[in-house]
């Protein structure tokens, strides 16, 4: 098989938006005028786009009076006119050659990180309430950074093929899976949506795709950018409404053949058991990727600096108001730096802005519904209530322009208090203080408090503490970050997932994801073949 030349994908460069740069007044233009007008949503099915009569308003979280769009609602038919069409186009789609799919993707890329940049970055700051920083770091360089590695990947995988014997030529054909793959994505990151479609769809695969309601403005963006780059029709096919109505179809077909999922951790183990109950209905044994839930940790050593662990802890507990799988929510600070770090920390809290993701000098917004505030709200209200605890900065909220809620910060004598063990999904962070001899019997403690293993970090200036501690906690994140916060994970750099309840570790942003879209078959051609059954040693 003749060498595939390897596909060398780079970061795509992060804008810095300063006061006058081109980059800022096109964010601030394209923002102002989709703010003020409206979008209608349809489902995209084939070649049709179906606005449908049951439609839902998008309201985004920092003016939730201020109706930005509808999106539809699919019904029973709607779903299974997807996934039909999905089968429909799936041959000439799989049969399409390798480079050609590549070359779909790789303009995608070029259109998000250049035509849709301000658009795309627009649509996340609106319908998800980031930050310019975020907004830019998550819809436009994650997004294109997804696209051009996946690329670099399958171009490793193929490459990747089996030795010739004698007289035989061996070939590893890296198929695509028999049916469609159902894709459910989260309303966090727009990265992770347009991606977990994208990277099976590269690999030869069909997709139906249920993107979260509260991510359904992106969505639509992301669907135009993949049609004008000459994704042909009915690969992706978009369904939004019912979740456990479109799940139940999806997961009920014979030719279900895969689930690409972010979300809860209780929702990935419903999908898991529906797929369970139904494995004698399909064609072959589903793969199933998730990543879901974390409770992810910042381990301070008694040798931390105290201004890059304060930074640490404020970046990876308050950044996208805590909306992050990967954000710091455990904080294990040791006794005698303790006064001196949380005073640090707090100080440095005092200045977070918060309010409109288009005034920049925000750098928190609002959190994402009104299920979310309540959710959160209830968990402060819980730790104003207990003895085990004290607030000793935030927990002020308030919803009546959006759903704000204060950077907060938990100091608890109970390691296992309910805010150190629970996954919050906001602004709220629990601070333990322990006795600097027993460090190591902490980790201990770190690594059984919580069911998630997604994230952590360990903050030391001492090489020896490190290395025990990256042996202690083996199996405590999948990603774990030395001497900085436990969010944050670049494309390429470092593949993103975790383990336990954390998910499958299938390690979004790495040629593991990818392999497990594809399902490889060996041909191997004999090219002198035998003509007589016996062999030389029964001469």
């Amino acid at each position: 098989m003749e060498q595939i030349k390897i596909y060398q994908a780079k970061n795509e460069p992060v804008l810095s938006y300063m006061k006058g740069s081109k980059e800022r007044s096109d964010v601030e233009e394209t923002y102002n005028q989709m703010f003020n007008s409206r979008v209608d949503i349809p489902l995209y099915i084939g070649s049709e786009k179906i606005l449908t009569n049951d439609r839902k308003n998008i309201l985004p979280p920092h003016d939730h009076k201020n109706v930005v769009g509808t999106y539809s609602v699919a019904n029973k038919k709607h779903v299974e006119n997807a996934i039909k069409n999905n089968l429909k186009v799936k041959e000439s789609w799989s049969n399409m050659h390798w480079s050609e799919r590549c070359d779909i993707f790789l303009k995608a890329a070029d259109l998000v990180s250049k035509k849709y940049r301000a658009k795309i970055t627009v649509g996340t700051m609106i319908g998800q309430s980031k930050n310019i920083f975020q907004a830019e770091i998550d819809a436009a360089c994650e997004f294109a950074d997804f696209l051009r590695f996946n690329v670099s990947y399958l171009t490793e995988i193929y490459n990747e093929q089996p030795i010739d014997g004698p007289g035989k030529t061996n070939i590893l054909e890296y198929r695509p899976l028999e049916g469609f793959i159902y894709s459910v994505t989260p309303f966090n990151f727009t990265a992770i949506g347009g991606n977990l479609c994208a990277s099976a769809a590269l690999m030869g695969n069909v997709v139906l795709w249920k993107p979260s309601d509260n991510q359904m403005y992106t969505a639509k963006i992301i669907m135009d950018i993949f049609e004008e780059a000459g994704l042909p029709p009915g690969v992706i096919n978009l369904v939004s409404g019912d979740p456990i109505l479109i799940s139940e179809i999806a997961l009920s077909h014979p030719e279900f053949s895969g689930l690409h999922f972010t979300g809860s951790t209780t929702v990935f183990k419903e999908l898991w058991k529906k797929i369970g109950n139904n494995i004698s209905i399909y064609r072959d044994y589903p793969r199933i990727v998730g990543e879901t839930g974390g409770k992810d940790f910042i381990f301070c050593h008694p040798s931390a600096k105290i201004d890059s662990a304060a930074t640490a802890i404020i970046r990876g507990g308050f950044e996208y108001q805590g909306q992050k799988c990967s954000a710091a929510s455990r904080i294990y600070i040791p006794k005698s730096i303790s006064d001196e770090l949380i005073s640090k920390v707090v100080e440095e809290t005092k200045k977070i802005k918060m309010g409109s993701p288009i005034d920049f000098n925000n750098f928190m917004t609002a959190v994402i519904h009104k299920d979310a505030f309540k959710r959160i709200s209830n968990y402060i209200k819980y730790a104003k209530e207990s003895n085990d605890c004290d607030i000793i900065y935030g927990g002020n909220c308030d919803d009546s322009v959006g759903y704000f809620v204060e950077p907060t910060i938990i100091i608890t004598k109970n390691a296992k208090f309910k805010t150190m063990q629970e996954e919050i999904f906001g602004p709220v962070i629990t601070i333990f203080i322990y006795d600097d001899s027993k460090w190591k019997e902490m980790l201990n403690t770190v690594d059984s408090t919580s069911e998630y293993a997604l994230t952590g970090a360990f903050i030391s200036e001492d090489k020896n503490s490190i290395d025990y501690a990256t042996r202690k906690l083996v199996y405590s994140a999948g990603n774990f970050y030395i001497n900085d916060k436990c969010s944050g994970a670049v494309v390429g750099q470092q593949p993103f997932g975790g383990s336990r309840a954390s998910g499958t570790d299938d390690k979004a942003g790495s040629k593991l994801n990818l392999l497990r879209w594809v399902s490889p078959r060996l041909i191997s051609t004999t090219h002198n073949p035998p003509t007589e059954f016996k062999y030389q040693y029964m001469d």
